[in-house]
This record gives structure tokens, C-alpha cells and sequence, in this order.
């Protein structure tokens, strides 16, 4: 699988005020293609927009559930046939066994990356075990056997051993059930020949690594406080099993099904039941600079926290997780949006970004579509690319511990009622109506959109298009057609999603895999566990050697600089 390029260390910049400051939005509407790129070019304060600057490169990273013919979280262990969990580049697992991860390699095209998707989901379907298919939907069907969810293993090696210790800790944590929850992960960077031309049209004096870091947190900033849109237009986990309540507080209403549901709700999986954890609630995480953001998250990893030495570390013999500290590691801060870059064997992926600076963004707030057979579609796909790229190019206020709650207050309030679009969020402390200000956002969009089709003969407008129609009319969100046909077909949750995933499973296998792509995913699967096994025998200290020394990291220097050959 090929690796993302490789950007840089961090630095300290503005961006050109005369380029970045608040400018009136130009309207699109009954306007031809090329006005529509002017204007977007006015709006943008850019003098030029180049058609290799919108080769932008994805990568998508989707969780489903192995479940059995009684639509019940499998206690089978990972099908031999996908090979190492550890080493198989195109498939791995989540929390659980049961839990698959499907990875794509960067592509600049939207065809080839969902192809790439799909035929991972063909492959994983011949090699499971028989009557066992793919849970379509984000929230789980019941846990196996006594409510048993079986954490993922990843063979005896010290990094393997360190994986499965991460989830025994994230299960003694919080709920097991809730780390089954699955969703679809949106890798995003603008392609190498985009920063250059637009370094000199911002008047950034800095190095090129320096500003593509600074600019790749600007777009964060963004996405940050306008991530409750994307909850309300693809939010698709209104509802629960009952089973995934049992024991835990929360306002849910009971359908005649028996099915848990709030009426107005997008995406239970980024609330309380799902993605939020106490401990976090108060965590502060700031992205105006990287020195910033690592400082906040390093300090969450080395800081004890009191319930979790309740817990305890290492107890009768055995750990529990790996340290009592309020984060694990930095993968347990529950983020909608993280900076990353490809880390080096062994690196941490903080060392990676102080090292070698953000190389892209992942969003981690998508819901499974089950309505579709990948739980993502080419339109979904341009939408992300069009709001991504519209964050990177608007002006981005840095960000402050007040609107930090704020975005998350919003977020829960979207996550619970978002389709009650008479509902006020917060915007710098004022009230703002959250289909006016949907409304708007979208069609600023519009322009970055103009600047996509452009050179892609049109499709990125239709997508922005048809999400605004959802502000419009909230039954055509994926969360409100999913209460729908369950209450119009007397459906419980789990009768739903078991529907939806034999279906999909029947389209996925209609036809056989090519001859070429069966062979490079069996080759690809022998090979990561040859793999595994040199890892395994390249160990050469003893696991609690090697959870001493982890647990001893600190950081690199933030002024560390280091050429990349």
C-alpha cells in the first residue's frame, strides 16, 4: 500500500491578513460555470486556481462487524484468510475480533479509492466463515455470548502485545459494547503541486514544510466548528438495540419494536452513548499551532487519573491497561478530526508530527450509510472533498478554550435533536439557528465547489446542492429514513440493520472477484504473516522491558528539525 507523502516540522505564522480577512460571500445561483469560478476565485482572495491544485488525495478507513446468521456480534476469531491483523495493510481490526477495518491506499481518484473499498469488502466476504456477514450500520447488533465482545488479538510480539493491551484497557474504561460502534474514517490532502504556487499567493515567508502544517490546522479550526453539519446531513445512528442500553443512563424513548431511539437524533454514536467519554469532558485541546496541540495531548498521556488508578495497572499478575494515565496513548482522544502523518516503525504518532509536521487530516465523525452496500458513496466522497477544501481556503479565527465547549455543546445538541431544525446552536456565544446558519455555510461551499468543477466537468455543486435540500427537509437525512422504515415496516434496529446487511452482502457477491485482484489480496495476506512472525522473532526485550520504556516516552523537542532525504 503505498504512504502518504511525507510533509514537515512545525511553525508559527498568520496567514496575509488582506488575503484572509472576513470577505461578503458572492452568490452562485443562475450564474454559468465559468462566472461561478470567479466569483469563487474573488471569494477566495486568489488570483489563479490550477487543475492539478484539485487532485486532492483520500484515503478511507472504514470499521463493520463480523455478525452471525442470528445478527449477533461474532465470537469467531479473525478469518485466517485475511492474514495478520498486524501487518495486513488492507485489513486489520478495531477493538474486537469481530470489529473488521477495511484501508485504502491514497488516491486522487474518487473511483479508484471506492473501488479499492469494495473490492476489500468481496474479499472479506468469500473468507469468512460461512452465514457470517457485514453489520451495515455504526451502532452494534448484541454482543455473542453473555454479552461477551472478544477483544482483538495481534500475535506475541511487544507492539502486538501493546495493541491488545490498549483495548483491555479501553475495556475496563468504558463500555465494550460501545467500542463495537463502527464508523468511516475520510483521509484528505491537497496533492504536492497545490502548496508551492499557494505559499506565494498567501505571502508566507516560512519554509514550505512550515506551511503546510499551519495551514492543514487552519482547515482543522474550521472543520472544528462547523463539524455539526456533517453529524445532522450524514448522521445515520438515530436508534439502538436495546441490549446496548441495558445498565446505562440515558433519555431514550422505546419504540413499539422495542428499539431505542430519540425522535430528532442524527448520530447517537458521537453522544453520550456512544464517542464521549467523562474523563475528556474537560480536556482542552488547542489547534492554533502544533507546538500547542501536542503540548495539550502530551499532557493528557503523562497526567494519572484518579478513576483509572482505581482501575489499576498491573493487577495479580496481569495488566490491565497500559498506564492510569488520562490518556493511554494519543489514539484515545475522542476527536472529530485529527493532524496526522505517516509514522515511522516504532514512532509515536506525536514524534511523528513534531518530526516531520501534518501531512493530512482524518475525519473520524462519519456514520455507516446502511443504505449504501460500502456505507459510502462518489457523491458523499465530493461533498468531503468540496467542505474540506472550502475550510482550508475561508478564513479561520484561532481557535479558544470558550468556542472549544461550544463546538462541543453544539455537537451534542445536533447528535440528539439536530432534525428539529427550530433548535438554536452557539456561534461566538451568540444564538444562531441551525438551518440559517447550515443554509449559509452551504452555500458559501458553493464556491469551493465552483472550483472543483471546474476542472472535474461538474458533480461538486450537485453534491453541496443536495445536502442543502436536507436543511430544507430533514426526512431526507439517512437518520430520519432510517426511523422511518422501521416504523413503517414494524422493524426493530436490529431487524433493520440484519435486512439492509444481507442485502448488501447479496450485491457485494453477485459476482466473483477478478483472477489479478484475488491473487494481490491472498499474496498480500500470506505476506503480513511472514511478517508478523519477524516481528515476533526481532523482540529482544521482555514485554514488561518494553511497556517500562513506552510508558517513559517523552516527546521530541518541538524545535527538532531533521532533513528528509
Amino acid at each position: 500500500m503505498a504512504p502518504l507523502r511525507k510533509v514537515a516540522p512545525p511553525g508559527d505564522f498568520c496567514h496575509n491578513a488582506a488575503t484572509f480577512a472576513l470577505r461578503r460571500c458572492f452568490p452562485l445561483s443562475g450564474v454559468d460555470v465559468a462566472d461561478r469560478f470567479d466569483a469563487a476565485l474573488k471569494r477566495y482572495g486568489l488570483p489563479l486556481f490550477q487543475p492539478e491544485w484539485t487532485a486532492v488525495c483520500r484515503g478511507i478507513e472504514k470499521e463493520c462487524l463480523r455478525v452471525t446468521p442470528e445478527g449477533r456480534i461474532s465470537l469467531r476469531p479473525h478469518p485466517a484468510a485475511l492474514g495478520s491483523a498486524l501487518k495486513n495493510p488492507y485489513i486489520t481490526t478495531d477493538f474486537s475480533e469481530a470489529l473488521l477495518e477495511f484501508i485504502t491506499p491514497k488516491d486522487q481518484s474518487i473511483d479508484g479509492c471506492l473501488g479499492t473499498l469494495e473490492n476489500i469488502h468481496r474479499f472479506t466476504l468469500e473468507n469468512m466463515e460461512e452465514g457470517e456477514i457485514l453489520w451495515a450500520s455504526s451502532m452494534p447488533c448484541p454482543a455473542g455470548m453473555e454479552g461477551e465482545v472478544p477483544i482483538a488479538t495481534y500475535g506475541s510480539s511487544n507492539i502486538g502485545r501493546l495493541k491488545q493491551l490498549y483495548r483491555i484497557g479501553l475495556s475496563y474504561r468504558y463500555d465494550s459494547l460501545m467500542q463495537a460502534i463502527a464508523g468511516i474514517h475520510y483521509n484528505f490532502s491537497m496533492p504536492d503541486e497545490f502548496w508551492q504556487p499557494y505559499q506565494r499567493i498567501v505571502g508566507f515567508n516560512g519554509s514550505l514544510k512550515d506551511f503546510r502544517t499551519e495551514s492543514y490546522l487552519h482547515l482543522i479550526r474550521n472543520f472544528h466548528r462547523h463539524s455539526w453539519l456533517l453529524l445532522y446531513l450524514f448522521g445515520a445512528s438515530p436508534a439502538a438495540a436495546t441490549s446496548f442500553v441495558e445498565g446505562r443512563e440515558h433519555r431514550l424513548q422505546r419504540m413499539e419494536t422495542g428499539t431505542m431511539y430519540l425522535p430528532d437524533a442524527t448520530c447517537l454514536r458521537m453522544g453520550r452513548l456512544g464517542y464521549q467519554s467523562e474523563a475528556q469532558k474537560s480536556l482542552f485541546v488547542c489547534y492554533n499551532d502544533l507546538p500547542l496541540y501536542v503540548e495539550c495531548l502530551q499532557d493528557a498521556i503523562k497526567k494519572p487519573y484518579a478513576p483509572y488508578e482505581e482501575i489499576g495497572h498491573k493487577v495479580d499478575g496481569s495488566y490491565r491497561q497500559i498506564n492510569v494515565n488520562l490518556l493511554q496513548l494519543e489514539n484515545e482522544f475522542y476527536s472529530t478530526i485529527r493532524p496526522k502523518r505517516v509514522a515511522r516503525s516504532g514512532e509515536r504518532p506525536l514524534d511523528a508530527l513534531v518530526r516531520g509536521g501534518v501531512e493530512y487530516v482524518e475525519l473520524r465523525l462519519l456514520d455507516l450509510n446502511p443504505y449504501l452496500p460500502l456505507g459510502i458513496d462518489a457523491e458523499q466522497v465530493r461533498f468531503l472533498d468540496t467542505f474540506l477544501l472550502h475550510c482550508l481556503l475561508s478564513e479561520s479565527p484561532r481557535c479558544n478554550r470558550a468556542e472549544f465547549f461550544e463546538v462541543a455543546d453544539n455537537i451534542l445538541r445536533v447528535v440528539e435533536e439536530g432534525r428539529d431544525t427550530s433548535i438554536e446552536l452557539k456561534r461566538g456565544g451568540q444564538p444562531a439557528g441551525l438551518a440559517d446558519w447550515g443554509g449559509e455555510f452551504l452555500d458559501d461551499m458553493k464556491h469551493s465547489a465552483a472550483l472543483m468543477d471546474r476542472f472535474h466537468g461538474g458533480g461538486y455543486l450537485d453534491s453541496v446542492e443536495r445536502q442543502a435540500a436536507k436543511i430544507q427537509d430533514p426526512a431526507l437525512t439517512p437518520s430520519a429514513m432510517m426511523l422511518a422504515d422501521m416504523k413503517r415496516d414494524g422493524l426493530s434496529f436490529c431487524e433493520f440493520s440484519m435486512a439492509v446487511s444481507k442485502r448488501h452482502a447479496e450485491t457485494l457477491t453477485a459476482e466473483p472477484l477478478g483472477k489479478e485482484v484475488r491473487e494481490l489480496m491472498e499474496t498480500t495476506a500470506a505476506e503480513s504473516l511472514v511478517r508478523q512472525r519477524e516481528v515476533e522473532a526481532a523482540d529482544k526485550m521482555s514485554f514488561d522491558e518494553f511497556l517500562r520504556d513506552w510508558n517513559a516516552w517523552e516527546p521530541l523537542s518541538h524545535a527538532y528539525q531533521e532533513s528528509e532525504a
